[in-house]
């Protein structure tokens, strides 16, 4: 297991394959990226990947962008499963691809899926994200269909947008046997005119959770994320990254498409380039070592923010 600076362990990395996305979400917060001017390839991603679970991390995110939009995704999934010590391989997607893709994923090693779903109304959906809501919810479909588990579904609230929709979620999530994980809107990439509209705080909507769960778990490695056990389904609530709880226990590392190292989402001034090197040339004692470097400069970003620059 590797940790950085703060004793915290490094245990997930996010790593996105593509910015490309067919969605047009007002909040996206694109992994902390701006404008790539390049792509890993297959290759260059497993390979990257391989170094990372040589030091100990063991559960890998594939994020976008859109993943299902990269042409080699499945080809990606599979060559991520082949490396030794990997226990878990999720990803992170609209789902509107997913029914025709959802078993050929799972058929290649994809554990478990994060469904971003916002909204069970059509024109709320098509006002947010762009496009018909309906293929979202056959693709959730086909994920359970095809074992894929957990699927999660990713509700971020908005203020006066989809905040009512909150016990029809509940009841959509029970339906399909999936996981409801209520989010919090992120100042990342927003104007401070649209956060300071649509933030809605998670507080009273975690005081109603308390009073329906017949239980409240405490995910340890997930930031101290709480799990309310509701009588058919399980709901979670994702709190704001740049708040101390988050910092303190975040365990989480990320690539950029354009294979960038970067320590932390909130951050674009310690990124490290670990694809020129790879292109070059450099082995994979080389790259390890790169690797352990980008790792250190991880830091709670709660601890100075004001003196770093926000994404």
């Amino acid at each position: 297991m590797i940790c950085d600076n703060y004793k915290r362990p490094v245990l997930n990395l996010r790593i996105s394959v593509t910015q490309k996305c067919d969605k047009h979400c007002p909040y996206c917060h694109r992994e902390g990226e701006r404008n790539p001017t390049t792509v890993m390839t297959v290759d260059e991603i497993v390979r990257i990947v391989r170094i990372a679970i040589s030091l100990g991390i063991s559960r890998v995110k594939l994020t976008g962008g859109e993943p299902l939009l990269r042409k080699e995704i499945v080809e990606i999934v599979r060559g991520i499963t082949g490396i030794e010590g990997l226990t878990d391989l999720s990803m992170t997607t609209n789902g509107t691809h997913l029914k025709g893709l959802a078993k050929d994923l799972k058929k290649a090693g994809l554990d478990r899926l994060n469904i971003s779903l916002p909204t069970l109304d059509p024109d709320v959906y098509n006002n947010l994200m762009g496009g018909d809501l309906q293929d979202a919810i056959e693709g959730v479909k086909a994920a359970v269909e095809a074992g894929l588990h957990p699927v999660k579904l990713n509700m971020l609230v908005l203020k006066n947008v989809n905040d009512c929709e909150i016990e029809k979620m509940i009841q959509f999530a029970a339906q399909t046997g999936t996981i409801l994980q209520i989010i919090e809107l992120e100042p990342i990439n927003l104007s401070k005119t649209y956060y300071e509209r649509h933030h809605l705080g998670l507080d009273e909507i975690a005081q109603n959770l308390e009073k329906l769960a017949s239980e409240t778990r405490i995910r340890k490695y997930m930031q101290k994320r709480r799990v309310y056990v509701l009588p058919k389904v399980n709901v979670e609530l994702i709190r704001p990254i740049e708040n101390t709880e988050f910092c303190a226990n975040c365990t989480r590392f990320r690539v950029t498409s354009d294979g960038k190292l970067k320590p932390c989402l909130m951050r674009k001034d310690n990124l490290v380039d670990i694809l020129t090197l790879l292109r070059k040339g450099a082995d994979d004692k080389k790259l390890t070592e790169i690797f352990i470097e980008a790792v250190k400069k991880r830091e709670p970003y709660c601890k100075a923010a004001s003196s770093k620059t926000s994404v």
